[in-house]
């Protein structure tokens, strides 16, 4: 009960980041690999699979490493003074989420899952990770409103020119 509970506090505090803060076309591959390395990551502890996890950790470093500073700066955009929190209170959504589809899906969750870990070994470099991501069906706890795209300069300049 006490889990449901941190659980349920832990959703509300990262939709109510997610609904103050609109997610930028430039913020999305961030959460998209977030979310592959956290279904990876619940797939190798389920399914005992922590070679083929390691393996990926080792191959995509350096793509890991920056989309997680881009998706630091999302939160710190969203909230200056709690965003490590409220990104770490989405991780852990992430991987609950994660869990919960695992025992959903119970004794074929490994079935269905392990063959990703081949998929992204199989790509040709890092740079298509982010694409690889984007494309998979993976559950996100958080919904935020996409940030309403800015005027073209020439529509800025137009209204300011009818300015009085």
């Amino acid at each position: 009960m006490r889990m449901l509970v941190s659980g349920l506090l832990a959703i509300a505090l990262t939709s109510n980041i997610a609904a103050a803060q609109c997610v930028r076309p430039a913020d999305y591959p961030a959460f998209d690999v977030a979310a592959l390395k956290t279904k990876l990551m619940v797939t190798a502890l389920t399914c005992s699979a922590d070679e083929k996890y390691n393996a990926f950790i080792t191959r995509y470093r350096p793509e890991l490493t920056s989309q997680d500073k881009a998706l630091s700066s999302f939160f710190s955009r969203a909230n200056s003074r709690r965003g490590r929190q409220q990104q770490d209170d989405y991780v852990t959504q992430l991987a609950n989420s994660q869990s919960r589809s695992g025992l959903e899906q119970g004794s074929l969750f490994c079935r269905y899952n392990l063959s990703m870990f081949d998929e992204v070994m199989a790509l040709r470099s890092g740079a298509e990770l982010t694409d690889f991501a984007a494309g998979k069906s993976i559950l996100q706890p958080v919904v935020s409103p996409e940030c309403a795209a800015a005027p073209t300069p020439a529509a800025r300049s137009s209204r300011a020119r009818r300015r009085p």
